[in-house]
């Protein structure tokens, strides 16, 4: 059909003539998805049409993208209506709207606060513009646009879902000593302090993470309430016993608390064979991948060697510290640790599972002597990516007297003293002491964690 803007002699022929009988058919519109009349409160459009079909339709910003069509008399100038027109699309929240008098066409596109031009010409034009008109304003343009951005808003929430998922973090090295369970309770406590739902895991036989959380709180054999429910039974079978079934939640350790896997000493006894049973080794990724939904971040306290715990714990995790006093001891276990990670990976590869990933190692346990920071700490730091080709995290945990007394505190009851071990978050809050110092060590090692592994504060 051709349009006559000729035709169009006052504003109901130009709604009939050009929007009606020409615009609408020729942009795809179909009776279903456009609408004449449309009132909302004050606001009275002359036409409103949708990329989809809305019945009943509600402006939002999930609404199918939308076009308002407003129709003028030949003898007025569209300039007087384009306040209007904004105001029409700002507050109702459509994307495009055309003005049109029969002799003249323009579109308009909402612009935050404010509309743009985007198209305009003469109606005597609107015949060899009309595939750039449909372009524009077309229904297919517009379903395919929202479809582009329905697709960028779900990729984008994938992102935003894959980097804030949850993070499994392993503390290891094979040498003891290098305060190992010092990180991984404090580092939980952290980031429990920063609002992350947090799950500490301890997979060491000594149970150092369990009895430096507050849990071992019996003086008797006959009072062992973790001999039954602990790490060895979610790793022993794997169609029951998850770990909704064996956490446990820390008890004036932290505020807020955290909740724990423990371990027991029994573990020791179990290991042999465990060693038999390759399924073990792959058991605890599996029934972590259950409570994904449930925890940000996972930290897992490694025993200090290579057996069976220390497999499963390296498979589980997705990233690795490997605290160290970056001496000499210390530092002749490195190339092992890295054969150890070669081997993992190997086994993470059977599984589908990506290389774990090194945040590096971090100095821990280090002198606050002066001469000693000047002198001799900066070289020690430059061996480990020169000599050991391992990255070095920024973060530094000094040895400080305050770091074992938060962890060994006990309370009287009666004529028998209990465990009472705090964080050091939570014991620098309570005795405003040189705590301090070393509760901010670890909120900057925390801060450097999240940072390295892509996630939000």
């Amino acid at each position: 059909m051709l349009f006559n803007p000729a035709l169009c002699r006052n504003e109901s022929e130009v709604e009939s003539k050009l929007i009606v009988q020409y615009l609408l058919p020729q942009l795809g519109y179909t009776p279903d998805t456009w609408h004449q009349e449309v009132a909302f409160g004050s606001i009275r459009l002359d036409f409103l049409a949708f990329s989809a079909q809305a019945i009943p339709f509600v402006l939002d910003d999930n609404s199918p993208l939308s076009v308002v069509m407003e129709a003028k008399s030949p003898k007025q100038n569209l300039n007087y209506h384009v306040l209007r027109l904004r105001h029409y699309l700002t507050s109702l929240n459509v994307c495009y709207g055309l003005l049109t008098n029969g002799k003249e066409i323009r579109i308009y596109e909402k612009d935050g606060a404010d509309i743009i031009l985007v198209f305009q010409c003469d109606g005597n034009d609107i015949e060899e513009n009309i595939e750039e008109i449909r372009g524009v304003i077309g229904r297919e343009s517009l379903k395919n646009r929202q479809f582009k951005e329905q697709l960028e808003v779900q990729v984008s929430q994938l992102e935003t879902k894959k980097e804030n998922s949850m993070k499994t973090i392993a503390i290891y090295h094979n040498k003891g000593g290098v305060g190992k369970t010092t990180v991984a309770v404090n580092l939980a406590a952290a980031f429990s302090n920063k609002g992350k739902r947090v799950l500490l895991i301890d997979i060491d036989a000594q149970a150092n993470t369990t009895f430096a959380t507050g849990l071992i709180k019996f003086q008797f054999e006959e009072d062992d309430d973790l001999r039954d429910k602990n790490i060895f039974h979610l790793i022993n079978v794997g169609d029951y016993n998850f770990i909704p079934d064996v956490v446990r939640k820390s008890q004036y350790f932290n505020n807020p608390e955290i909740e724990i896997v423990p371990s027991h000493i029994t573990l020791m006894d179990e290991q042999h064979n465990l060693t038999r049973i390759m399924n073990a080794r792959s058991r605890l990724s599996s029934k972590l991948k259950k409570v994904e939904n449930e925890y940000d971040i996972v930290i897992i306290d490694t025993p200090p060697s290579r057996d069976v715990y220390a497999e499963v714990a390296l498979i589980a995790a997705d990233h690795l510290i490997i605290p160290s006093d970056l001496k000499p001891f210390a530092n002749q276990g490195l190339p092992t640790v890295k054969n150890f990670v070669e081997q993992i990976n190997e086994s993470r590869e059977v599984l589908g599972k990506s290389p774990l990933n090194i945040l590096g190692v971090l100095a821990s346990k280090i002198s606050t002597n002066h001469k000693f920071l000047q002198y001799t700490f900066p070289k020690q730091r430059d061996v480990i990516p020169e000599k050991y080709d391992l990255p070095l995290m920024e973060a530094v945990i000094y040895d400080r007297s305050v770091l074992s007394e938060c962890l060994n505190k006990t309370i009287t009851i009666g004529e028998l003293e209990y465990p009472d071990p705090k964080s050091i978050i939570k014991y620098a809050e309570e005795v405003k002491s040189n705590a301090q110092q070393s509760a901010l060590e670890f909120e900057i090692l925390a801060n450097e964690v999240l940072q390295k592994m892509g996630v939000q504060e």
